[in-house]
């Protein structure tokens, strides 16, 4: 299995993150005192890098090296902002289609929807910073390399995104068991954005009541949902279809 790149010790971190290194994440040793760990604490909150307070234990099995009791991944990508997105996208005279996964941490799942969006002609992938997947070297891996080149944004509120998005003119879609809406009688030919939960707990209510459009798959058998990676290829195809003028 590829590892993702590390840099261990404070300093070294804290360098990374002044220079404006892509970090996916950053152990941090639970216990960890003194006033330069309190600096470094402080300037990942500021940038958005998401923090794990974890036992000595789980850094060492990162590295043995003088980690100092922080470890710090480094990102497969270069992540994006949707609000620099948005603009560019416009500009080009695009109708753009973007996925949000909220809540979706399985990184097969998220290589498998990243490979159909890139397939499907989807614009960007937006994740949150916590309670997500990654884009690590498995993820990339899965997604046949979809991920170096289909943009992903992390954003730290997607209430505040979603909000952003439906002032842009963005329609915003909401796969849900519990929908009202049959997904193939929603309009998808316009800027749209995707939301897709985990399979487990679904869209969280707050999001889901940004959405305009709540959307249901219908389903034949017994079992109570679709892998989210399938539902995610099977929206985005029938937004293929409806863009293609097909039927």
């Amino acid at each position: 299995m590829e590892k993702s790149e590390v840099i261990f010790g404070i300093r070294a971190v804290m360098e990374a993150v002044q220079a404006g290194k892509e970090i996916d994440k950053v152990l941090m040793k639970h216990d960890l005192q003194g006033d330069l760990s309190r600096e470094l604490a402080a300037l990942l909150k500021e940038s958005g890098i998401p923090v794990q307070r974890v036992p000595l234990e789980r850094i060492n099995r990162v590295t043995r090296k003088n980690h100092q009791g922080v470890v710090a991944f480094m990102s497969a990508v270069a992540y994006q902002k949707v609000e620099d997105l948005v603009p560019t996208l416009f500009e080009a005279g695009k109708l753009p289609v973007f996925v949000m996964l909220d809540g979706v941490t399985d990184v097969r799942n998220f290589g498998a929807i990243a490979r159909t969006c890139e397939c499907a002609g989807v614009d960007a992938i937006i994740l949150p910073v916590k309670n997500s997947v990654s884009v690590n070297a498995d993820a990339v891996k899965t997604s046949a390399g979809a991920l170096h080149k289909l943009p992903v944004c992390r954003e730290q509120n997607l209430s505040a995104t979603l909000r952003h998005l439906k002032a842009c003119g963005f329609r915003i879609v909401g796969a849900t068991g519990k929908g009202s809406m049959d997904y193939t009688k929603a309009d998808y030919t316009g800027p749209v954005c995707f939301v897709l939960g985990a399979e487990d707990t679904g869209i969280p209510y707050a999001h889901l009541a940004l959405c305009d459009d709540r959307v249901r798959i219908p389903l034949m058998g017994t079992i109570e949902s679709l892998n989210v990676s399938v539902a995610a290829g099977v929206l985005l195809y029938e937004a293929v279809r409806q863009r293609r003028g097909e039927g």
